[in-house]
């Protein structure tokens, strides 16, 4: 019973943020503001321009708003991209931001970096040990086929835990020390800053509830694991 209340908590704390976020961003999303002379794709142009990074591009994608530090690149949906609204000019600061941290190699920004390269071959070796482990307890009634589960549970989905909590902090700064100030600096009307300030707060939590989801995922883990 206790398990079954915490599961409900702490679905709840995933899903409702998202679509609390969902609701912000398409708020104000709507209307193109009238002080905006250019798009999302404009400001994020001029920005990197503004901080001398001439050398990031600046395209449109279907994946997600993002900064692509291999290419280095600052990627936003067309709706950010073409938009003039608060939401487009939001994120695209806050995608420049990152930017930011990747000219300045900053300390969290390249851990994370780094962990999200790691992550893609701790998740097939994961996979590969836990697929391999049954295998194994077929031949052998040693306790290493346990030990294997163990390890490869947490290559799956302990790493994943670990780059999500790395990846919050990272984010945070993108938003509140990099993004808003810049905005506030002449970019945004008064009355725009607390909107502007909520999206960002929004986005943010979407971290926040993918990083309960991680941990959720490798919490269920481990109680099959220990049976």
């Amino acid at each position: 019973m206790v398990y079954a209340l915490l599961l409900v908590i702490v679905l709840l704390a995933v899903y409702l943020p998202q679509v609390w976020v969902q609701r912000v961003l398409a708020r104000h999303n709507r209307l193109p503001e009238a002080n905006f002379p250019g798009t999302g794709a404009e400001l994020a142009r001029h920005l990197l321009k503004r901080f001398g990074l001439d050398h990031v591009g600046v395209e449109s994608t279907e994946l997600g708003d993002h900064y692509d530090p291999q290419a280095q690149c600052v990627r936003l949906t067309t709706d950010k991209f073409d938009g003039r609204t608060l939401t487009a000019i939001t994120v695209a600061a806050h995608e420049c931001g990152h930017a930011l941290q990747h000219a300045r190699q900053e300390r969290l920004f390249t851990l994370r970096t780094q962990l999200a390269q790691y992550a893609v071959w701790a998740s097939r070796i994961g996979s590969f040990l836990l697929f391999a482990a049954p295998l194994l307890a077929l031949l052998s009634r040693a306790p290493s086929p346990g030990l294997l589960m163990m390890l490869g549970a947490f290559l799956v989905m302990g790493f994943g835990v670990v780059v999500q909590l790395v990846t919050l902090p990272v984010e945070l700064d993108a938003s509140f020390a990099k993004a808003l100030p810049v905005l506030e600096a002449g970019y945004l009307e008064p009355h725009q800053v607390p909107a502007a300030r909520s999206i960002l707060r929004a986005a943010a939590w979407t971290y926040v509830a993918a990083s309960l989801a991680s941990l959720l995922s490798f919490w269920r883990w481990l109680a099959v694991l220990r049976r």
